[in-house]
C-alpha cells in the first residue's frame, strides 16, 4: 500500500558539496554529516519514488509548478562545479495524478515542459534546491523516479492542503515515497549574511526549530507573515506542502543538526512518520470548536459516519444554540445552527450543526469530498436571547438579531459582511421570518463567540 516511509528537511547550500566547496565544507561539516545519515535513511526506506520540494524552481503567484520533461536533469555549473550533473526518471503517473486531485480542490498547478518554461522565461531543470540534496542521495546509490515540485505564493492553508492531496495520491496509486523538503532558513543571521542582518533571523530559525521539534504543526502554520518577511528564508513555504502530505501520520521528529555558519540557517531534520494517527486535518489557528466541526463533517462525508463527541473536552460542559458555517473562496458554502441548545451539551450541538451546514441547508448541494480541503469553517456560540425594547438598543456589530411575531421567527448573525446599519440588519431578520415591516414583533438581542481558523 502506499504511503511515505522517508521524509526529511534538508538545506541545499551548495557549498556544501565538495566540487563546490572545497575546503569551506568543513566549516558546516555537522550539516554535510547529516545530509549523508539522511542519504542512507532513504536508501534503506524502501521508496520507490522522490517527492522533492524545492523553492528555487519556476515560482507563480497563483499556481504550483511541476517539472514535466520525461527526463529531469541539472547541474551545479553555475557554481563552479560543471561535472556535478544528474538525471532522473520523471514519475509521470503520481505527476499526472496530483495534478487532477488539485484542479479538483481547486489548487492551480503548471506543468513545466521545454516549451512552456521557454514561454514563461524559466527553466525546466533541477535547481540547486533540489541538486544538493539529489547530490547526497546518488552518492548514496538512491535510484528511483522522481517528481520536482516548486511552490506557488499561495495562503499558507492552499500550500498545506496542496501537501494533503500528494498524501492522499500517493496512497491511491500505492507510491511508497520519500518526501525531500528543501529549504534553507534565514538568510539574515549575521552582519555579513546574504540577506544582511535581522535579529528576526534568529528569532525565526529558533521558533521554527522548537515547534518542529515539539511537531506542532498549528503552530507552524500560523507563524506571523512579517516575521516570515523579516528573516528573509526560502524553506517555510516548502515545509507547508510537506506538513501536508504528513497530516495525520504519526511523526517523532529528529533534529539532525542546525548551523548558521555563513548567516544562512542550515536545518537537516528527519520527519519520518511512524504509525498513522486517526484521519484527522490539521489547519492552521483552529479553536477547538472549529476543529471538532471539520472533523465531524469531513467523517461525515467520507466515511457517512456521525462521530462520538471528545471525551475529555469542556465542550461537553456547557450548554448554547449555535450556528456552523462553510465558506469556499470567501463565499457561503452551507449555514445551519439553533437559536438555543437542542442537543445534551456544545459538543453534541456543533457536531449535529456541522452535518446539516454540510448537508442540508436548502440553498445548497451536500458538501462533497473534493471540496473538503477548500472549506473554511467558522462555529458561533450563541448567548442567550434577551428580548429589547426597540431598535436602539442593537448594533449590528456586536449583536445578532432575532424577530419574533407568534410563530414566525428569523434571525441574523452579528458582524455580518455588508450588513452595516439597525435597519438593515432588522430588515434582512424580518424577511427571513416572513414578517411585514408593518406588524407588530417582538425583538431579541444576543452575543456571539465566534471560532473560526486563524483566529
Amino acid at each position: 500500500m502506499g504511503k511515505v516511509v522517508h521524509a526529511g528537511i534538508y538545506p541545499h547550500p551548495p557549498i556544501i558539496v565538495p566540487e563546490v566547496g572545497g575546503k569551506e565544507a568543513e566549516k558546516v561539516s555537522a550539516t554535510v554529516d547529516a545530509m549523508e545519515e539522511m542519504a542512507r535513511r532513504v536508501k534503506g526506506s524502501g521508496a520507490d519514488t522522490l517527492v522533492v520540494i524545492s523553492p528555487h524552481g519556476p515560482v507563480f503567484r497563483d499556481a504550483v509548478a511541476m517539472l514535466a520533461e520525461s527526463t529531469l536533469s541539472g547541474s551545479l555549473a553555475r557554481f563552479g562545479a560543471p561535472n556535478v550533473e544528474l538525471k532522473y526518471h520523471n514519475d509521470k503517473h503520481l505527476l499526472e495524478a496530483i495534478e487532477v486531485e488539485a484542479d479538483r480542490a481547486g489548487i492551480r498547478t503548471a506543468k513545466i515542459t521545454e516549451r512552456k518554461a521557454t514561454a514563461y522565461g524559466v527553466q525546466a531543470v533541477l535547481d540547486h534546491g533540489a541538486m544538493v540534496p539529489l547530490y547526497f542521495l546518488h552518492k548514496e546509490g538512491v535510484r528511483m523516479p522522481m517528481v520536482h515540485i516548486t511552490f506557488g505564493m499561495l495562503p499558507a492553508k492552499q500550500l498545506f492542503a496542496f501537501g494533503q492531496i500528494i498524501g492522499k495520491v500517493l496512497q491511491r496509486i500505492n507510491r511508497r515515497a520519500a518526501v525531500v523538503i528543501s529549504g534553507d532558513l534565514s538568510h539574515r543571521l549575521t552582519e555579513d549574511a546574504p540577506g544582511g542582518y535581522s535579529p528576526d533571523g534568529q528569532e525565526f530559525d529558533r521558533k521554527l526549530v522548537d515547534l518542529l521539534s515539539d511537531y506542532d504543526v498549528p503552530a507552524v502554520l500560523s507563524i506571523n507573515h512579517s516575521l516570515l518577511e523579516s528573516a528573509g528564508e526560502c524553506g517555510y513555504r516548502s515545509i507547508l506542502i510537506g506538513l501536508g502530505i504528513l497530516d495525520g501520520k504519526a511523526v517523532q521528529p529528529e533534529i539532525l543538526s542546525y548551523e548558521g555558519t555563513f548567516g544562512v540557517g542550515y536545518l537537516v531534520a528527519d520527519l519520518t512518520p511512524g504509525v498513522a494517527r486517526k484521519k484527522e486535518q490539521t489547519t492552521p489557528g483552529e479553536s477547538e470548536h472549529v476543529r471538532l466541526a471539520r472533523k465531524t463533517l469531513e467523517t461525515f462525508v467520507r466515511e457517512k459516519e456521525i462521530i462520538p463527541p471528545p471525551q475529555d473536552t469542556p465542550l461537553r460542559k456547557e450548554k448554547a444554540g449555535v450556528f456552523v458555517s462553510l465558506k469556499i473562496d470567501g463565499q457561503l458554502r452551507g449555514c445551519i445552527g439553533t437559536i438555543e441548545p437542542v442537543q445534551k451539551n456544545l459538543a453534541e450541538e456543533i457536531i449535529e450543526n456541522a452535518i446539516s451546514a454540510g448537508f442540508y441547508d436548502p440553498r445548497f448541494k451536500p458538501v462533497t469530498e473534493e471540496e473538503l480541503p477548500r472549506l473554511e469553517y467558522s462555529v458561533d456560540v450563541l448567548s442567550e436571547p434577551e428580548e429589547v425594547s426597540g431598535p436602539n438598543d442593537l448594533d449590528p456589530k456586536k449583536y445578532g438579531v432575532i424577530v419574533q411575531s407568534g410563530g414566525r421567527k428569523g434571525l441574523l448573525l452579528p458582524d455580518l459582511e455588508g450588513v452595516e446599519t439597525v435597519e438593515h440588519q432588522l430588515s434582512i431578520a424580518l424577511q427571513k421570518a416572513g414578517i411585514s415591516p408593518g406588524e407588530k414583533y417582538s425583538i431579541y438581542r444576543f452575543h456571539v463567540k465566534r471560532h473560526s481558523q486563524g483566529a
